[in-house]
């Protein structure tokens, strides 16, 4: 019966100092378990601006990232396109330029396929200087890789003539008006097909002579315009002034009287 009693005595002081040990058991259980760590959370509402969850990023850095600086400079630059002009002769080629100023080329067509057809520009006779007499003949270059450049003049059994890749005009010995000559581009894959734009049929007539034949026939049309208004003005001053002589006449010599007849 003692020791019965003894033990009751034992639990209730074991229940009644409890809470004190469930407290002591959590907080050593606090003290020694490793802290709860979550991941930073980034959200980019502005590129270049961003919100963190959690501990602040501009604590720990003085500036933005430099990806993040790099990739708004990159979106803000404006695409810059070579200064290339396909109908200019011995320039430096677009690709080379592009390598050295990091500028944007025009597409081409590679290689390996047929070129596309150049534009003839020019068709004219030479009429001053050491070429006078001769056919002198300009293309502009397609958008495509070329090796080299052929005159081809159909309807006639002359050779063709062969320019570099650099060249944009040559020059023909002689050549009859009505004569089709067509420039073709060559690369190792084969050449252009003749078209519309890369043809062109010769005329003797140089393009200062038309200009010089637009502007008479524009001066005689001018002038005879003036001569047709001249007289339309001076016909009716005529008009004019002969009503008014008319009227004048009129009021002097009135067709009845107010004193009547005696």
């Amino acid at each position: 019966m003692t020791s019965l009693c003894r033990n009751l005595a034992l639990l209730l002081f074991f229940l009644s100092a409890s809470p004190f040990l469930h407290s002591h058991l959590f907080a050593y259980a606090a003290s020694t378990s490793p802290p709860i760590t979550r991941p930073r959370i980034i959200f980019f509402t502005d590129m270049g601006s961003e919100d963190s969850d959690g501990d602040d990023y501009y604590d720990n850095h003085s500036s933005p990232p430099e990806l993040l600086s790099s990739m708004t400079t990159n979106l803000h630059q404006r695409p810059r396109l070579c200064q290339y002009s396909p109908c200019l002769e011995n320039q430096e080629p677009c690709a080379q330029m592009s390598e050295r100023t990091g500028c944007l080329c025009p597409g081409i067509s590679g290689a390996d396929v047929p070129p596309h057809a150049p534009r003839i520009h020019i068709l004219q006779p030479i009429t001053e200087g050491e070429n006078r007499g001769k056919v002198e003949v300009q293309w502009c270059a397609p958008s495509s890789v070329v090796s080299k450049y052929r005159v081809v003049i159909q309807e006639t059994e002359r050779d063709i003539l062969e320019f570099k890749s650099s060249s944009r005009r040559g020059f023909i010995e002689s050549l009859e008006p009505g004569i089709k000559v067509c420039v073709e581009a060559v690369n190792k894959a084969g050449h252009s097909l003749p078209s519309e734009f890369s043809c062109r049929r010769y005329s003797s007539f140089d393009s200062s002579d038309h200009k010089l034949l637009a502007g008479i026939i524009g001066g005689g049309v001018s002038l005879l315009l003036l001569l047709i208004m001249a007289a339309v003005i001076l016909w009716k001053y005529k008009m004019y002034k002969k009503a008014k002589r008319e009227s004048s006449d009129g009021l002097g010599n009135p067709s009845y009287s107010t004193e009547g007849t005696l």
